[in-house]
């Protein structure tokens, strides 16, 4: 009971995280009453619940998350900040909610999600919704598929989106649940009410008799349309004419049906993307001349447009194609088509579409001329979908401009365009303005003389005058007579308007075009009103015979089998055979009577000379009037091709080869020579002439048709030689010709025959023709020859090894058209070949062995049964060998099978569909979905040896298909969304490699990106490791943005991670791979044989470098220059150029160019060109430093420089240091340019070429260093970072070679920025490169001191130190021996400098120092001196000295080596004038009398003078200034960067601008929003001249002043303009304290003239700046700045620790005034986070125990401030136990609760005060107390004699006698000298200088700043760290007096008493000298007095160095003058 008590105490909200169900539940109900009972929707209750509304959802416990699950509906329903919760209760209702046994639970779940949808949120919902679709808790599915349900039902079609239900439909109908399945039926229902017909392609691949069951309900649907029922918080207008129409019935249901939504099913559909789908050579087919070809890829592209809706892309060039093929192309056919292909883009593409409208519909306007049906009714398609796409005004132009065209067909085309166009139109978009030009037109055509031209212009204007109606019509109709006016209203009354049938319309087909097809006729203008909705059928007909009589006509070549043999087709048409008689008669035209008399003679003389003139004949005759078939069958006149004379026969063999490549040679004409040249090509001395025959008629005829031909009638012959010599001219032929086309089947068949030859030849030649198949269809062509006998197979197989790794030829020959005059140009036909070869070799189909027999066992129970089945799978398999696709119902089957229990029959599964995958060839891509993903999934199986079986299965299988169709769909993703680690580490791996081989992958690859990204995070290590590899990848295809974009879905925690991994991936993303080049198998198309020559002749005229290379390049060879060669395809041919004589390499290789270098800098940094700044070198870095190198370095020596071939870089590295010596200054003109080379070359992977450079790179510096050149920053930031990249390399000469190089660049560089650049080199993934950076930047160290390091010691040897921690053991050893390097320097510091590390890390360090110590010997005095001498007067940031310091560079070797040996030097010797000589010591303290030195004059008196600022001069405004309102932000950030300048006089200047910004009060507000900039510009400039100015020897430390004088000036202004000091950020305010700080405890400005000023200035500014800026955020910066110097995490002295806390105090003594104003949550949790830090007992173990006093008094301020109320502002603290705060403060509050109510009633008691109307008793007696406790403390004593002084002043008759009574008359004493002092103070009338370490903050009880001095009382701190009080300085002054003879006899004037003093004011008098030291003296005594008397009543505290008051400066200039006199 006692826990039931506590929690009912409780507070609702907390109640309902208790962890007490019973409270929760509690909690819950009493939430639910509260949430009704709050009227106002934006009550700020609401707020509270925000956080906590998914616990009501997800409680554990059932009776509870009923209770909050109906808390959480009112809450929904009333809240305004519901819909923040929308995901994550949305979320939890599916996964917590739904899966519960509870309807009621199911139901207030489902009645959430719909409130969300309510209150405008359904995107969110929808998508929840969606994901639990994918649970595998099947009620979370049903729940999810309701719920979904009922929100259509409700809330419309408009509200749910639509299309990623239906996408997500058919996988519910394939669930194995019932269950979901009935849901998802009833869902399928509901969403056709919404859409109709439009839902039905998408489930058309479902189950067929689900698909049934869903037709049956469909047609039960009434045909109305559905109404939204439900409505969303903005559609109260909606919901009130719901209800209307409700209360008044279905009156107005047609309205309604009207505004129901209409969805177009084009809208569900997915794009698909096309061009990439395009045929490779698709562009060159489309311009080819055949027009067969240009049919191929009209026919291709046809197929892609299909698609109903496609992707959006760049389709100009595709348009571009089709609109020259229906402008130009004379072939009709081929118009229709691209018609169709324009068409078909056009409705896929829509509005994407209109950008090309313009462009071809003139075209098609101007292509009605053609009078074709089919051709007709294709445009007219065309044209209408272009329509469609765009509107009618922008089309109007193109088409009055054919309204006057003379022929009629086009006029009448276009009036039907423009009737059947003004159907889709309504009176708003058919305009008057539109209407009138084109009634114009169509008037002018209704009187025309054609009869069509005028029906077509009579349907028009009917069809506008049924749109706009007769009113606006008429006024267009005046002139019309009455009867043609009565003829365009009977049109109009037939037509029927597109838009005026909606629910035709929205049920209609995904493409409109055909919708308004008219079929084409004379009289088409009659019947286009109807809408015809199938394309007109019967004209089409007549056209196709008439295209088949044309191309069956005579006797056609035989084709390929299988219709694959296209190319075999594509031949000349069929030549009838012409009698004798005419062939006679056509021969005589062309040759001489005498000729053809003598064909036939029996003189072989005759006969000889015969063939001579007929050979002239041929030659000089007309190309196009040869008669081929004429004169060839001449030549087979008797004798014929019997001719036995052999000249004879020569001359005739090569007539026929002349003729057949003059003429325009058919097939009929080779079939008359064809069996002669046969008989022939056995022959002895006329073979080889037959076999040029045969192939000039395969040019002319194709080398399929003819090859076949030749085969056949060889092999019908008996004569073995010619059979031989065929299959050899064959062999030959495949070789220049190439395979396209080829009917392997055929050849095969003849081989095997060949093969069985009795004689050796003609199996020789048989076995070489297969050698040469084998280079184009590979390893499959074996397998048709595994029946062979073993001797003759194993010929074949050696003839196969023999042309393994060749490649096959490219073809120098082609069919060649013999109509134009000129040569055709070369086409591209190697990927058509290469892509056919597999489809040209013979398949078995084996579908009718797949029997149900078969697939019975594949499916039997038992697995032996199984086995044998896959067993007579694998027989058929090998019998068939290549096999055809069809392969009936085994795909379901196998599926099965790769998911059998049997792991055995799983691996044979995987073998049988690799065996299948290599029978099948490419065709297997068909089965990649039903088959392929299945594979996928076995990669997910537990054993390794079934994964590596899937993933090799997987590769054969995507050899075959190649990637595109794996990453198509969601197939791929599903299987990655699969939390299975095996199969999501093998897929991604899987996709690492295959990703980087592709050029381009499908845009469905987005799809894996959220599942890749879970990947990322998950569990498994190696697929984590698999995921991180697998996202450069993934970039390549989809790019970085995409990925990005993809990311910010995810949940914040996971995108942070995921960003971070793509921003690593990016960097080492791989370039996709370029196009493949022309190998000697893909190269261009093949030429005619006379460029053979022309080639030979060429490549007489060149060296044999130059023959290869044009052998290997085809352009080369085509052109026959010398252009240039890409690298890596083949060598680049020497130029003309560089085969002259060696004389014009004679001269300089440099030009020298005035100012070059520097025009170069300025161009790069105006970004002009590209900066020298990349990982790998890209080409336009190349090419950038090959233009610059044009001007100023001889051209062949750039040549060199710049060719692919290492040996030229080698050759141009030997020039330049050639003339190193000769050309310096050449060299130096040019440096940057020679280091941007040479970085180049360091991207070589050549070692010679490396080698060289480094050789080259050391003579160079040693040739600098020598010339006194240093080098620009331009030049060393473009070749350092890759040299430093180079330490890194494997070989040992490399990285020595380097480091010297790095060793000799300290000469011409300055060390300090070396070592930036080196430790950038920190950061590579090479352990080599860091460790050698490591022992670079320790030698660094060791010569040039910690100084050297950048950008400060601490920051870069923290750096150093987290290499510690490094896996790589070279690299550990390199940080621990620089930081012992750093030790031996620094000693102990080293352990402050490098921060925080590991115990591990520690733990080695100080190993390390151990075994340093005692293997290092101790370093010579002489040694140090040497060193110290090299080093002396050497600057980080001056260019190191070259005069003096020769031998720095060998003793930074000698560092080198010591550090890489792990060797360093002992502590260093401490020099002379450093030691403490204790001898001395002693001696002085025996002494009876201390002999004092003589003292140096100081000029004191300056220090009496007021503090005076700098006034800054008055500047004109910058001439630019005024345009700031103009730009401001560019203008300002301009300025403030400049302030940051290294340059003085940059930041002085930018200063000043900035500075009459600020004192111009309209002006000063431009700055607003600039401040955090301008303060870290400002800061960054004060630690530049700290660390660097300062210490520069060489700089006028005027200029520094006068830097520092216009910082402290700019500052004080902008912190006395209130508004823009309080813009300062915390985190900007505490670098700009820790600045000023340090500043002020710099020891190197009191040596300076004006130093004290400037600390005085300081001051002043950081008063200032705690008075100004905002409180919050410089209290809070003051907190974190105190924690840092505590930690010794910056380089500080505890001084500035002590400066840090007095900052403090001030703000503590300005907390009353700004407590209203300061955000206490944030202070607390700052000093949360210190006390955490800083806990009580580490507090009390420090020296000082100032920190705690400062961190109670500020806590006991903010408690007397804000009392009990203080612990509300804890909020931001998420732990509380973490610290002591909250039980710290509360004892506080607590404590000083009490108090004050004790001390207010004693006050009470005690009677009233002499106050009148101002305070009251108690008050008074509080405030009097709280003053006098403060006098009475340590170190509040000046606070509180400040605040009694000005309490004394405010309230005249206080009466403070009862507080000064209880004290002793010591006490009133020093309370009245100390409120003399406060009062001289104030008037100004005396300035008591405070001790060094207040540095302007002597105590929290300061009015004003005051200054340092060098010549103060010492730190109040002892050497130990412990502070002493005032009596150990009285017993040294007593002491000191006593020895130099000095009696302590000073009289002091008689003083008044206290009260006195107090009791009314007094007038301030000029205080003495020696008063004001007798003050002190006098203060100093009764300090010590008063202190010995507290002691009794107070613990020991420590004394504040500020509350012993500094004396006057004049005052102790007397005394020290009194104390040198008397020495005398």
């Amino acid at each position: 009971m006692g826990d039931e008590s506590e929690w009912m105490k409780l507070p609702i909200d907390q109640k309902c995280e208790h962890k007490v169900w019973k409270a929760r539940l509690n909690g819950y109900e009493e939430a639910a009453k509260l949430f009704q009972k709050i009227q106002d929707e934006k009550s700020p209750e609401w707020s509270k619940y925000l956080g906590l509304i998914k616990k009501f959802v997800t409680d554990s416990n059932a009776v509870a998350q009923l209770k909050g699950l109906e808390a959480a509906l009112v809450y929904i329903e009333n809240a305004h900040v519901a819909g923040r919760t929308t995901g994550e209760v949305a979320s939890g209702v599916v996964n917590k909610v739904f899966n519960q046994p509870k309807a009621r639970a199911k139901e207030l779940g489902m009645e959430i999600c719909l409130m969300y949808i309510e209150i405008e949120k359904p995107e969110p919902v929808q998508e929840e919704l969606l994901k639990g679709l994918d649970n595998k808790n099947p009620k979370i599915v049903v729940a999810c598929i309701e719920t979904i349900r009922k929100a259509l039902c409700e809330f419309g079609s408009k509200i749910v989106q639509l299309k990623p239900i239906v996408k997500a439909l058919p996988k519910s109908f394939e669930s194995r649940e019932k269950a979901v399945r009935d849901e998802a039926k009833l869902l399928a229902v509901e969403v056709y009410k919404w859409i109709r017909d439009a839902l039905r392609p998408p489930l058309q691949n479902i189950n067929s008799v689900q698909l049934k069951e869903l037709e049956e309900e469909w047609v039960k649907l009434p045909t109305t349309a559905p109404r939204q029922t439900r409505f969303l918080r903005s559609q109260q207008d909606l919901k009130s004419k719901f209800e209307q129409h409700q209360a008044g019935g279905d009156d107005e249901e047609g309205d309604e049906e009207d505004e129901a939504p209409v969805v177009d099913a084009y809208d569900l559909l997915e794009p698909v993307e096309i061009l990439s789908k395009l045929p490779k050579d698709f562009y060159e087919k489309i311009e080819a001349k055949k027009w067969q070809e240009r049919k191929e890829a009209l026919e291709a592209l046809e197929a892609l447009v299909k698609n109903p809706k496609l992707e959006s892309g760049d389709y100009a060039d595709v348009v571009r194609a089709l609109k020259k093929i229906i402008g130009k192309d004379s072939n009709v056919l081929l118009v229709a088509l691209g018609a169709k292909c324009l068409a078909g883009l056009a409705s896929g593409l829509r509005k994407k579409f209109q950008t090309y409208a313009t462009h071809v519909v003139p075209t098609l306007l101007e292509k009605f001329k053609e009078k074709k049906p089919q051709v007709v009714q294709a445009l007219q398609e065309a044209i209408d979908a272009v329509f469609l796409t765009t509107t009618l005004q922008n089309l109007s132009e193109d088409v009055l401009a054919v309204m006057d065209n003379k022929n009629p067909s086009i006029k009448q085309q276009a009036s039907l365009f423009l009737a059947r166009s003004f159907r889709y139109c309504t009176a708003s978009t058919l305009p008057k303005s539109l209407l009138k030009p084109l009634c114009a037109a169509l008037l002018k055509q209704i009187n025309d003389s054609a009869a069509d031209v005028r029906d077509a212009a009579f349907e028009a204007l009917g069809t506008a005058l049924k749109v706009v109606g007769e009113r606006l019509m008429n006024p267009f109709l005046v002139d019309v007579d009455k009867l043609k006016l009565d003829k365009i209203k009977e049109c109009s009354d037939k037509v029927e308007l597109i838009h005026g049938n909606k629910s035709a319309t929205c049920t209609k087909a995904v493409k409109p075009a055909p919708q308004v097809k008219v079929v084409p006729s004379s009289n088409s203008g009659d019947k286009v009103d109807a809408p015809a909705t199938k394309t007109a059928g019967p004209p089409k007909k007549p056209s196709n015979k008439v295209g088949l009589t044309k191309k069956l006509k005579g006797p056609g070549p035989a084709s390929a089998p299988g219709g694959k043999g296209k190319k075999a087709m594509e031949v000349k048409e069929v030549e009838p055979e012409l009698s004798l008689e005419v062939c006679e008669e056509r021969a005589a035209s062309v040759l001489p009577a005498s000729c053809l008399q003598q064909l036939d003679s029996s003189n072989w003389k005759e006969r000889l000379a015969s063939m001579e003139e007929f050979q002239k004949g041929v030659e000089v005759a007309d190309k196009k009037e040869l008669p081929c078939q004429a004169l060839v069958r001449m030549l087979a006149k008797k004798p014929g091709w019997k001719e036995t004379n052999f000249q004879v026969m020569q001359m005739k063999l090569h007539i026929v080869a002349l003729i057949a490549q003059k003429g325009n040679f058919s097939t009929t004409s080779a079939e008359v020579v064809l069996d002669g040249l046969v008989d022939k090509i056995g022959d002895v001395k006329c073979g080889m002439k037959a076999k040029e025959a045969l192939t000039a008629i395969a040019e002319a005829c194709s080398l399929p048709w003819t090859a076949e031909q030749v085969v056949a009638m060889a092999f019908a012959q008996k004569n073995p030689k010619n059979q031989a010599e065929v299959l050899n001219w064959l062999s030959t032929a495949i070789k220049e010709f190439g395979f396209a086309g080829l009917n392997v089947k055929a050849f095969i068949s003849s081989v095997k025959t060949a093969l069985a030859a009795t004689n050796p030849a003609v199996r020789t030649s048989a076995i070489t023709l297969l050698g040469v198949m084998y280079l184009y269809v590979g390893a499959p062509l074996r397998m048709f020859f595994e029946d062979e006998k073993p001797a003759l197979l194993s010929q074949i197989d050696a003839e196969f090894e023999k042309m393994q790794g060749q490649t096959a030829p490219a073809p120098i020959r082609k069919l060649v058209k013999r109509d134009a005059d000129d040569e055709e140009t070369p086409e591209e036909q190697d990927e058509e070949e290469n892509g056919n070869v597999q489809d040209l070799l013979p398949r078995t189909d084996i579908s009718d062995k797949i029997t149900s027999e078969l697939l019975e066992k594949l499916g039997d129970k038992n697995w032996k049964i199984r086995k044998e089945g896959l067993d007579e799978l694998n027989t058929i398999l090998n019998e068939a060998k290549l096999i055809q696709p069809n392969i009936s119902e085994l795909p379901g089957v196998l599926k099965g099978r790769l998911n059998d229990s049997n792991k055995i029959l799983v691996q044979q599964t995987l073998v049988t569909l690799q065996q299948m995958a290599t029978a099948m060839g490419p065709n297997i891509r068909q089965h990649v979905k039903t088959l392929g993903i299945p594979i996928i999934t076995v990669l997910g199986d537990s054993k390794a040896n079934v994964r590596a079986a899937a993933l090799a299965t997987l590769n054969s299988w995507v050899e075959k298909t190649g990637m595109k169709e794996w990453l198509e769909g969601e197939d791929l993703s599903e299987e990655l969304k699969k939390e299975n680690p095996f199969l999501r580490q093998e897929l991604l791996g899987w996709l690492a490699d295959k990703l980087p081989t592709l050029r381009s992958a499908s845009s469905d690859l987005i799809l894996c990106l959220p599942h890749l990204y879970s990947c990322l995070e998950d569990r498994n290590g190696d697929v984590r490791k698999k995921a991180q590899d697998a996202l450069p990848m993934f970039m390549m295809h989809l790019g970085y943005e995409k990925m990005v974009r993809a990311a910010g879905k995810l949940k914040p925690t996971s995108k942070d991670q995921v960003v971070v991994a793509l921003e690593k991936a990016q960097a080492i993303v791989p370039a996709k791979p370029a196009a493949p080049s022309k190998t000697s198998s893909k190269s261009n198309a093949a030429r005619p044989s006379s460029t053979v020559s022309v080639r030979a002749q060429t490549a007489t005229t060149n060296d044999d470098t130059d023959a290869v290379a044009l052998k290997n390049d085809p352009k080369r060879n085509k052109s026959g220059s010398t252009a240039k060669i890409k690298p890596g395809i083949s060598k680049k041919v020497p130029s003309k150029q560089n085969l002259k004589d060696d004389d014009d390499k004679s001269g300089p290789i440099f030009i020298i160019i005035p100012n070059a270098k520097e025009q170069r800098v300025k161009d790069e940094r105006a970004l002009k060109v590209l900066k020298w700044n990349f990982t790998t070198p890209r080409d336009e870095y190349t090419e950038q430093l090959k233009t610059q190198m044009s001007s100023c370095v001889a051209k062949w020596l750039q040549d060199e420089m710049f060719h692919p071939d290492f040996h030229h870089h080698i050759k141009a590295l030997s020039t330049l240091l050639e003339h190193l010596e000769s050309e310096t200054e050449g060299t130096v003109a040019c440096l940057d340019l020679i280091l941007k080379w040479l970085t180049l070359r360091f991207f070589d992977t050549n070692t010679s070429v490396l080698m060289k450079v480094l050789e080259y790179l050391k003579l160079i510096f040693t040739v600098l260093s020598k010339e006194d050149y240093h080098l620009t920053d331009n030049e060393a930031s473009s070749f350092l970072p890759y040299l430093i990249n180079k330490v890194g390399e494997p070989k040992d000469v490399i990285r020595k070679d380097v480091r010297s190089i790095m060793n000799m660049m300290c000469k011409v560089y300055p060390a300090s920025k070396m070592f930036s650049f080196v430790m950038e080199g920190l950061k590579s993934k090479n352990s080599k490169q860091r460790a050698e950076c490591l022992e670079e930047l320790g030698a660094l160290i060791e010569v040039y001191d910690l100084n050297v390091c950048q950008p400060t010691p601490a920051k870069a040897l923290k750096e150093i130190a987290s290499q510690i921690g490094d896996r790589d053991t070279s690299v550990r050893n390199a940080a621990l021996n620089t930081v012992v390097t750093v030790y031996n320097i620094c000693g102990d510091q080293v352990f402050k400098l490098i921060g925080n590390l590991s115990e591990k890390e520690m733990s080695m360090l100080e190993e390390r120092i151990k075994r340093s110590a005692k293997k290092s010997s101790t370093v010579s005095a002489k040694q140090v001196e040497e060193k110290a001498s090299r080093t002396q007067g050497l600057n980080q940031n001056a260019p190191v000295p070259r005069k003096g310091c020769e031998e720095m560079p060998s003793k930074l070797n000698q560092a080198r080596s010591s550090n890489a040996h792990s060797s360093s030097e002992s502590n260093p010797t401490i020099p002379r004038e450093f030691q403490l000589d204790l001898d001395e010591i002693e001696n002085d303290n025996n002494a009876g009398r201390c002999e004092l030195p003589d003292l140096v004059q100081h000029k004191l008196d300056d220090l009496y003078e007021p503090v005076c600022l700098p006034e800054p001069k008055n500047r004109s405004v910058s001439p630019h200034f005024d345009e700031i309102h103009g730009s401001t932000d560019s203008t300002i950030n301009f300025v403030v960067s400049q302030v940051a300048s290294s340059d003085i006089n940059t930041s002085i200047q930018a200063l000043a601008q900035i500075d009459e910004v600020l004192r111009q009060e309209d002006k000063a507000d431009t700055m607003s929003g600039h401040i955090d900039q301008f303060l870290i510009a400002t800061f960054m400039q004060l630690r530049l001249i700290y660390n660097t100015h300062m210490a520069d020897e060489k700089l006028n430390k005027r200029e520094i002043l006068k830097l520092y004088s216009c910082i402290i000036g700019n500052m004080i202004t902008l912190f006395q303009i209130e508004t823009l000091a309080k813009e300062a950020s915390m985190g900007v305010l505490k670098d700009l304290m820790h600045g000023l700080i340090l500043l002020m405890l710099d020891s190197r400005l009191e040596d300076l003239d004006e130093g004290p000023q400037v600390i005085r200035s300081v001051n002043l500014l950081m008063v200032k700046v705690l008075e100004k800026s905002d409180p919050t955020n410089i209290l809070s910066s003051l907190i974190v700045l105190l924690q840092d110097s505590l930690l010794a995490t910056t380089n500080n002295t505890p001084k500035f620790s002590e400066l840090v806390m007095k900052c403090l105090w001030r703000m503590i003594r300005l907390l009353p005034n700004n407590v209203n104003i300061i955000n206490v949550d944030r202070i607390l949790l700052d000093i949360h986070n210190f006390m955490r830090v800083f806990p009580r007992e580490r507090l009390k173990q420090m020296k000082s125990d100032l920190p705690m006093r400062t961190q109670k008094t500020l806590l006991h301020t903010l408690c007397k401030l804000l009392g009990p109320k203080i612990m509300d502002h804890l909020a931001l603290i998420e732990n509380k136990n973490e610290s002591e705060l909250e039980a710290y403060l509360r004892r506080v509050t607590k404590h000083s609760m009490a108090l004050s109510g004790g001390k207010i009633d004693s006050d009470t008691e005690k009677g009233g005060s002499t106050i009148e109307d101002k305070e009251s008793k108690a008050k008074i007696s509080e405030t009097l107390a709280e003053i006098f406790k403060k006098i009475g403390s340590k170190e509040n004593t000046r606070e509180g004699l400040a605040e009694l002084y000005e309490y004394r002043k405010k309230y005249s008759d206080a009466d403070i006698e009862p507080f000064l009574r209880k004290s002793s008359q010591f006490f009133q004493n020093y309370i009245e000298r100390g409120l003399r002092l406060v009062e001289n103070e104030r008037e100004g009338k005396g300035r008591i200088s405070s001790s060094s370490s207040s540095a302007g903050f002597s105590s929290p009880a300061d009015e004003s700043p005051y200054v340092a001095s060098s010549t103060s009382v010492p730190s109040a701190v002892s050497t130990n760290g412990e502070e002493v009080g005032p009596a150990v300085y009285l017993e040294r002054l007593k002491i000191l007096r006593q020895r130099c003879g000095l009696e302590n006899n000073s009289k002091h004037e008689e003083r008044q008493p206290a009260t006195s003093l107090l009791s009314k004011p007094t007038v301030p008098t000029v205080a003495s000298s020696s008063e004001l030291l007798h003050n002190k003296l006098a203060h100093l005594r009764d300090s010590r007095e008063y202190n010995q008397e507290q002691e009794s009543h107070h613990p020991p505290m420590q004394t504040n160095s500020n509350t012993t008051s500094a004396a006057n400066l004049d005052d102790l200039k007397k005394r020290l003058e009194r104390i040198k006199s008397s020495r005398k």
